[in-house]
């Protein structure tokens, strides 16, 4: 009788030690599916501020394109 219960733990063990891996790979599934939705959001914040960071410097290189134009034209004298 012994011998049947001894085959039978090490059959559900290898069944334990089958599930546990299972779950295993479950789990990190999640955390990487977490990670992954993560890094999906911070790069549209990236994308976000690299947007504004493109309009502040268009927005300068405007004004000083406009200062220049208007220093142009104050320098050119009115005919008439």
């Amino acid at each position: 009788m012994g011998e049947p219960m001894e085959g039978s733990r090490f059959i559900e063990a290898g069944l334990w030690r089958d599930q546990r891996f299972e779950a295993q790979e479950r789990i990190m599934a999640l955390q990487f599916g977490t990670v992954e939705k993560r890094l999906e959001r911070i790069e549209a914040l990236m994308e976000g501020l690299e947007r504004r960071l493109w309009m502040t410097v268009y927005g300068v290189v405007a004004v000083i394109l406009t200062q220049a134009i208007q220093g142009i034209i104050d320098y050119v004298p009115k005919g008439g």
